[in-house]
């Protein structure tokens, strides 16, 4: 292995172990009436109750596949593949269909951007184990495919935050999870709502960034965004209008305190800054001046992000190694 596979095998085998650990669980539950059953995580989310959260389960569950997929004779793969045998079933699938049904706004629109991700992982990947677990999440594909097709329908303005809720993040997501299983309606959708919420943007001010508890840029997440639906030239130029200065102002952050939930966000902004200034600096004309600030920005990113992915601190371990897994990973 190399050290790049050697990491992603400690990462993917210290998620399973979280995974399939309960508690401490921060479930969110919108009630609608009373429930005639205890409200326990694995009781409601029989396959995404662990890592805290239904969506950082979610995407857990996704490092896991990506990581057998690319390293599929690593030391973790039989363990990753007993676990996502015992967890996306067709049986624990329709159990969480039950409570997700009747909350159309579940996990909106990070959670059901990641699970999309999942999914696509699954459909680009060809074993019989991927076929199997795809299989058993077609329903809560299908139900996140239409809910993104509201959202998008709905969302009169983005969402600029640096959060869960932020838009241009889980638009790029979808658009990313469409195109690898030719969705060409919702890739088409997702394209043109981007370019309708933020390609008239100009003018950004960068000493607004970070937020104390950030962990995606709302700038540079736009602009990763639009790498994806706008031509080298168009999006070369729309950079010039956003930000003339670049991006060098945002310089990597040292998270405080791993073990406050908000503050260790910052684990995860690092290398989420990484990959996006990685992607725009590809995404530019091949002469285009400023590509190699933006490389050697995304390298001092991923240099203090990348050491911060196994600290062992719950409120970092349970969610950040799917965003070193991703940004170590982000050509394939």
């Amino acid at each position: 292995m190399t050290d790049t596979g050697e990491l992603i095998g400690q990462l993917a085998t210290q998620t399973i172990g979280l995974l399939g650990t309960e508690y401490p669980n921060g479930i969110r539950l919108s009630l609608t009436g009373p429930i005639d059953h205890p409200i326990r995580p694995s009781a409601i989310y029989p396959a995404f109750y662990g890592c805290y959260d239904w969506h950082s389960a979610v995407h857990s569950h996704w490092q896991l596949v990506r990581a057998l997929r690319s390293y599929p004779s690593g030391t973790f793969a039989d363990a990753a593949t007993s676990f996502l045998n015992e967890s996306l079933t067709a049986q624990n699938i329709a159990i969480e269909m039950r409570w997700i049904d009747d909350r159309p706004n579940f996990e909106m629109p990070y959670g059901m951007a990641w699970l999309l991700t999942l999914c696509a992982e699954l459909h680009v990947w060809d074993s019989p184990d991927a076929r199997t677990w795809r299989d058993a999440l077609r329903p809560m594909e299908h139900h996140a495919i239409g809910r993104f097709e509201a959202y998008c329908d709905q969302l009169a303005l983005p969402v600029r935050g640096g959060m869960h809720n932020q838009s241009a993040f889980a638009l790029g997501l979808v658009y990313d999870a469409a195109s690898a299983t030719n969705r060409d309606d919702l890739r088409a959708l997702i394209a043109n709502t981007a370019r309708r919420l933020y390609r008239g943007d100009t003018n950004i001010n960068l000493a607004y960034e970070p937020s104390a508890s950030d962990f995606l840029s709302p700038s540079l997440a736009e602009a990763d965004l639009l790498t994806r639906v706008l031509p080298a030239d168009d999006f070369a130029g729309w950079l010039d209008r956003f930000t003339a200065v670049g991006f060098g102002d945002l310089t990597p952050v040292e998270v405080v305190d791993p073990s406050d939930g908000q503050l260790a966000h910052w684990a995860g902004l690092n290398l989420s800054r990484s990959w996006m200034l990685r992607r725009i600096a590809r995404a530019l004309p091949e002469t285009d001046r400023r590509s190699d600030a933006l490389l050697s920005n995304a390298a001092l990113h991923a240099d203090v992000g990348l050491p911060m992915s196994t600290h062992p601190a719950y409120m970092v371990s349970h969610w950040v190694p799917t965003f070193a897994v991703y940004l170590l990973t982000d050509q394939l």
